[in-house]
Order: C-alpha cells, then sequence, then structure tokens
C-alpha cells in the first residue's frame, strides 16, 4: 500500500483510506435516511483486521454512524490491533441534541468525550467539524472552532479537521478555521475541486486532504443494471443518480471502458476510477467504505498514481455526466 505524508501532521497513512460510515448499518434521523442497510458487525470487525493486515492505516468514522455503533466497533479492536498503529480520525456536529441548532458547544463536549469512550482511546487523532452549517449569518462558528481547539488543548486530539459535502462551503471557512486537514467529497462525476480553488489553498498550505464517497456510493463501479432501490434507513434512496436510468446506462458504457483500458489490474473499473483522483493530489488520501474482507482487499490493489495521459482519458469519460 503506496503511504503519502498527510500535510503539515507529518502522519504517514495509506493512500487508500478505511471509511466506516456504513458499519454504523441502517438509520434514521428523523424521517431522513442516513445510514447503510445490509451491514453486520461481524463483517465490519473482519474487514477492520484485514484492513490491519493489509496496511490500510487510516480509519474514519463520525459519532452519528449508528448512533455511535460505528465508533463502538472499532473500540472494540485494540486487543487485536495495536491503537498507536492506526490514525483515527472521528467527527462532531450531526448532533443537535436538545439544542436548536448543530454546534451547540455543550453538545459537541458531549459528544466528543462519547467517542472517547466509544473508541477505548485517550486520543483521537483527528477531529472534524462535520460540515459547514454555522448558522445563517455563522454565528455559531467561532463557539465551534474553540470548543473543538479547547478539546485539543486537553490532549484530546491531535488535529483537526473541517469537512463537508462542499468545496465551496470549506473555502468559506478555511482561512478562519485554519484546519490541519481537510475532508471533502469528490469523485470522478463530482468534482470542483480545483476551480473551487480549494486545491490552491491546500497546497499553499500544506494541508492534508481526503476525499470521500469517490465512488458516489458505490455507484461508480457500474454494477448497477437497472436503477437501484434501497431499504430503509439507507441514505442511498436519497441519491438521485441511482433512480437515474440514463446515467445508469452511461456507467455500464464506461465500466466496460475502463476493462479494456485496464485489463491488466484485476479490478479496473474502481482502479480508474479512483485512481484518476491522484494525479492532482498525489499526497491526498482516499476514503473507501470497505464494508467486508471482499472490499477490503479489493481497495487495497489501488493506490497507484496514473499517468498525466490515463488520468485525463478516465476524467473525460464521466464528463457531462
Amino acid at each position: 500500500m503506496r503511504k503519502i505524508v498527510l500535510g503539515r501532521t507529518n502522519a504517514s497513512i495509506s493512500a487508500i483510506s478505511l471509511g466506516t460510515w456504513a458499519f454504523g448499518g441502517a438509520n434514521m434521523s428523523g424521517k431522513i435516511p442516513v445510514g447503510w442497510s445490509g451491514q453486520n458487525d461481524w463483517d465490519s470487525k473482519d474487514a477492520l483486521i484485514r484492513a490491519w493486515e493489509l496496511d490500510i492505516n487510516h480509519w474514519d468514522t463520525a459519532d452519528v454512524y449508528g448512533e455511535g455503533n460505528s465508533e463502538k466497533i472499532i473500540g472494540g479492536m485494540w486487543n487485536i490491533i495495536p491503537r498507536d498503529k492506526i490514525f483515527l480520525a472521528t467527527k462532531v456536529g450531526w448532533d443537535k441534541g436538545p439544542y436548536d441548532h448543530w454546534y451547540n458547544p455543550k453538545q459537541m463536549k458531549i459528544n466528543m468525550e462519547r467517542s472517547l469512550i466509544n473508541l477505548k482511546s485517550d486520543y483521537i487523532d483527528v477531529i472534524y467539524l462535520h460540515h459547514c452549517n454555522f448558522g445563517k449569518d455563522d454565528q455559531y462558528f467561532d463557539d465551534a472552532l474553540e470548543t473543538l481547539k479547547r478539546f485539543q488543548k486537553e490532549g484530546k486530539t491531535r488535529f483537526i479537521g473541517l469537512s463537508d459535502w462542499s468545496s465551496d462551503r470549506i473555502m468559506q471557512f478555511i482561512g478562519r478555521c485554519k484546519p490541519d486537514i481537510i475532508q471533502v467529497y469528490r469523485n470522478i462525476m463530482d468534482d470542483d475541486y480545483e476551480s473551487s480553488g480549494l486545491k490552491g489553498v491546500i497546497d499553499q498550505k500544506n494541508l492534508g486532504v481526503c476525499f470521500f464517497s469517490p465512488l458516489k456510493h458505490g455507484l461508480l463501479t457500474g454494477k448497477y443494471q437497472k436503477p437501484a432501490t434501497f431499504d430503509i434507513g439507507d441514505h442511498r434512496s436519497r441519491v438521485k443518480a441511482f433512480s437515474d436510468k440514463g446515467v445508469i446506462k452511461k456507467l455500464k458504457i464506461n465500466r466496460i471502458k475502463l476493462e479494456k483500458k485496464f485489463s491488466n489490474h484485476p479490478n479496473p473499473t474502481i482502479y480508474g476510477v479512483i485512481n484518476a483522483l491522484f494525479y492532482d493530489a498525489p499526497t491526498g488520501c482516499v476514503l473507501i467504505g470497505q464494508r467486508n474482507i471482499y472490499q477490503v482487499e479489493t481497495a487495497a490493489s489501488l493506490g497507484e498514481l496514473l499517468s498525466e495521459d490515463d488520468s485525463r482519458w478516465v476524467k473525460s469519460i464521466y464528463k457531462n455526466l
């Protein structure tokens, strides 16, 4: 597994990192599905052990994945896997508790302390502000950042991160937040990493960067033969592309192209889709959800740097999708 240095943290982590959103299982936030159906804890535990064996040493979770279940599964592994050999990330910000906004300092403190308990660790390597919804006039930003910095001063997190689905929203707060690491949504279909200016700031400031949902929740594998439906509690039911016949058809065609282009690789489709993201971010990492041993072993086959020509070709076949 290729290793990168995660910006100014100087941490050496696997270029392909482990996302554990699915470990939380199916879940609802009010009437909104926010989890992943079809997951069981034994598969999750087996995946963690296999990730460790294959040198995938960066694991990412959040306090709200399965209302803490993802964190608890990870925390239960330290009798098998050395805690100090894993770069461990979690997030805070999507649990209001009894308050009327996302980043109430009291609720943040409760959740971060609970994360330490769930993860069975005295510290976390990085805690992210999970999103950039800081109120109508950003009025909750300063308190949220100060709460996280205080946690850092107490030695309970080594680094501070900033995350969001939108590069533009991250750009609004990156100067004030001064995070060590950015986690942003990016894949070959949805990519404004450079055009938003985020790439330039990250390169200039030597920040760590992690891309999440690089397979667009599995859609970019090209495995779907028809519009998909999902069980209750599965967030993919809200992703319109899964029900778009035109998109499904185009992705099947692209899969055939990738299988021909990278026929020497055992997993040619995701080899192209994932590795093309590294060309303009050679020191970035890609967070891939790995729900079982098979998916871990597939992920471990990735992480190479494609040539400029190959990267541009892969991006071109997904243009205007």
